[in-house]
């Protein structure tokens, strides 16, 4: 049975008088610069194109006229040199 918002007060405000402290995870902070997730991010779709492109070789001509088919194509088809070339501004010293 669940408990109560009282009840869950109750042992909390227990725990803090026996000194068991409540522990507190906190998200490793990225320290990447936008720039290098910027760099990241564009290679891992040129990454997932490739794979898309393979898999669109692949597949065999009854299924390219698909749904399917013409989604893996429309990703092969798309222009990720211009973002390859896109240098995002350096900001506040950081980069």
């Amino acid at each position: 049975m669940a408990l109560t918002n009282a009840e869950k007060q109750r042992r909390y405000r227990e725990r803090l008088r026996e000194g068991r402290r409540p522990t507190r995870y906190r998200r490793p902070l990225d320290r990447r610069s936008n720039a290098q997730r910027w760099r990241e991010a564009v290679a891992t779709l040129a990454e997932l194109q490739e794979h898309y492109e393979d898999w669109w070789g692949q597949l065999p001509e009854s299924l390219q006229q698909t749904a399917l088919g013409e989604k893996l194509q429309a990703v092969t088809e798309l222009d990720l040199d211009s973002l390859q070339a896109v240098e995002p501004p350096l900001g506040f010293g950081r980069d």
